[in-house]
């Protein structure tokens, strides 16, 4: 990954395009970082819950090919919704929004990812209650993680119509990281871009994209940008304690925007 952006390194500064900086680019790789040592340990957890779950249930799916087309529907289906819940919620937003806060759009991005991210597991235990073979199930997981990475680039434009229609793109993924105002909350699917067609959360690029998030973090600490959402959710629990399920379960959308008019 760090020889690809590299090369994308290369090929960007060569083209005279203003794709990486500095500090954004030693925060994502910290973020990163600490990302690959939390996953050391919590991986090991989550693997052995879907261990427990397949020798609990009274039913297993058998270790054949067609077993890792099926897990691999049923995890991108249920990506799909915890993505789109994570940018609808607050709570979940906070496991999320680090990997919107980089106002950059390069493979590094890719590598934002927040520490506590695998809170979101609830949202697999479906997945894992149809007890597939846990060596299918890890996986089809980790390669639906590595697939993130390459669709984070400026560089890969449209590809070839029916890999655009089903497949998520750079050029898909584009919108889902802007705050354009027609690209906001729209391409949620992680690999199979048909979901997003499916359910009406789908939006063809048709403008270059703007980066970050709608309430600008400002900042390149890793460590703020892994929590900051989660300080502000609690001060806000603090001041209104009333309206802790409304705060919790809100728009995180709808509270940035707030947050900024309130600044003007």
């Amino acid at each position: 990954m760090f020889l690809l952006v590299a090369i994308e390194y290369y090929l960007s500064t060569k083209q005279n395009k203003n794709l990486y900086h500095g500090k954004d680019f030693l925060a994502s790789a910290t973020i990163g970082f600490g990302n690959l040592f939390v996953n050391a340990l919590t991986k090991v957890g989550v693997f052995y819950i879907v261990v427990i779950c397949y020798n609990i249930t009274p039913w297993s799916i058998p270790h054949t090919w067609w077993s890792y087309l099926l897990c691999f529907i049923c995890l991108d289906f249920v990506r799909y919704w915890s993505h789109r819940i994570s940018h609808f919620q607050r709570f979940w937003w906070s496991t999320h929004v680090v990997h919107h806060s980089s106002e950059y759009y390069n493979f590094s991005t890719s590598f934002r990812l927040s520490w506590v991210q695998n809170l979101k597991l609830v949202f697999f235990l479906p997945v894992i209650m149809l007890s597939f073979d846990p060596i299918v199930f890890i996986i089809v997981h980790q390669l639906e993680i590595l697939y993130q990475f390459w669709i984070h680039t400026e560089l890969i434009r449209k590809l070839p119509k029916p890999i655009e229609y089903i497949f998520v793109t750079p050029s898909h993924h584009r919108v889902h990281h802007a705050v354009n105002e027609d690209y906001i909350d729209k391409n949620f699917g992680s690999t199979l871009i048909i979901w997003d067609r499916m359910f009406g959360s789908f939006k063809a690029e048709n403008e270059q994209a703007i980066y970050g998030i709608t309430k600008p973090v400002n900042s390149f600490n890793p460590v703020y940008l892994v929590f900051h959402a989660w300080g502000d959710l609690f001060v806000d629990i603090w001041k209104r304690p009333r309206k802790t399920w409304n705060i919790l379960f809100g728009s995180p959308t709808l509270w940035e925007r707030q947050q900024v008019k309130n600044r003007k």
